[in-house]
């Protein structure tokens, strides 16, 4: 199976924004109402949650609608309040040895549905390098030019509620945040729709991982590995022993940041499972306000002052079933 991952400069959304919307309207229906037939709220229910939990969002919402003109069903797709739950793998570590500090990633997901854009934006005040993920705005992972990163995992799929996907919460804390503890302080105020862990981390070393989700109350942790569980897992689970793996590396003195970033080239970091595929690792450097971009073989490295438009694709073979 083959992936395009693009990479491109844009300020503001505008019309190529638009075509990329409307190329992809039916996937984006399909993420935000999922499977089921839950109730989704009104366009104006929509407006009302982000101006009353992220309100400095709402210019760039009301442009985005502005785009799309008189459509109410997108504009509650845009707004990215209480989407249908999704499920994903992701592995995450905080390094800050030699090196460092730096913040590296696997994210994990069907390949089809990930938008594979690399964008460099500047909504607003600050600048923002981001996986981004469709419909608008959402980010996989970032950082801001103030060295600011903030990365995501599945925390797990018990509980669902009245909140906002995790990827625009991170745009939001890219957006108006200048560190880990403003956005920390953030994240502890958003309602979220399922149950997700963020990592946070910042040039001088500052970091921390919290464990959100509706109907439980935020906890900040100084942890520096995260997987998809929260305070507990069982030991016969993937995610367990991923994290464990992450554990040990960081324990072993003699560990280093090019050691720790091949072990997510290894299972049982590393996944070839179609459902939970390994789409890219990501290797953020705040202090360096750097970020590179890996897959078997090849790395893409883009900087706020030296970012480079252009394409790669990677073929990951024949995935497992």
């Amino acid at each position: 199976m083959e992936k395009t991952f693009t990479a491109q400069r844009e300020d503001r959304p505008g019309t190529a924004w638009l075509e990329r919307f409307r190329a992809g309207r039916d996937e984006a229906e399909r993420w935000y109402f999922g499977e089921g037939n839950a109730e989704r709220p009104s366009a104006s229910e929509c407006r009302a949650a982000l101006l009353r939990h992220m309100p400095e969002l709402v210019p760039h919402y009301d442009h985005v609608c502005g785009l799309v003109g008189d459509d109410d069903l997108a504009h509650r797709i845009l707004s990215h309040y209480r989407p249908a739950p999704r499920p994903q793998g992701c592995s995450q570590a905080v390094w800050l040895g030699d090196e460092g500090p730096a913040l590296v990633r696997n994210y994990d997901y069907p390949l089809p549905i990930i938008t594979g854009r690399i964008e460099l934006t500047a909504w607003s005040q600050r600048r923002v390098i981001a996986m981004a993920q469709r419909p608008w705005g959402g980010c996989l992972d970032g950082m801001n030019d103030d060295g600011l990163v903030a990365s995501c995992t599945l925390g797990g799929m018990a509980r669902r509620g009245l909140g906002f996907a995790i990827i625009l919460m991170l745009r939001y804390v890219l957006e108006t945040c200048g560190s880990v503890g403003e956005a920390v302080a953030a994240l502890c105020r958003i309602p979220v729709t399922q149950l997700h862990n963020v990592t946070l981390l910042d040039g001088t070393g500052e970091h921390a991982t919290l464990f959100l989700g509706p109907r439980r109350e935020p906890t900040v942790t100084w942890l520096r590995t995260c997987t998809n569980h929260q305070e507990r897992a069982s030991p016969a689970s993937g995610s367990f022993l991923r994290q464990s793996v992450l554990d040990d590396a960081l324990g072993d003195p003699s560990s280093t940041l090019t050691g720790l970033t091949a072990l997510f080239f290894e299972p049982p970091l590393y996944s070839r499972k179609v459902a939970f595929t390994t789409a890219y690792t990501a290797v953020y450097r705040p202090a360096e306000k750097r970020v590179d971009y890996l897959w078997p073989g090849q790395r893409w490295s883009q900087t706020f002052e030296c970012f480079v438009p252009g394409a790669y694709k990677h073929d990951y073979g024949d995935l497992e079933r």
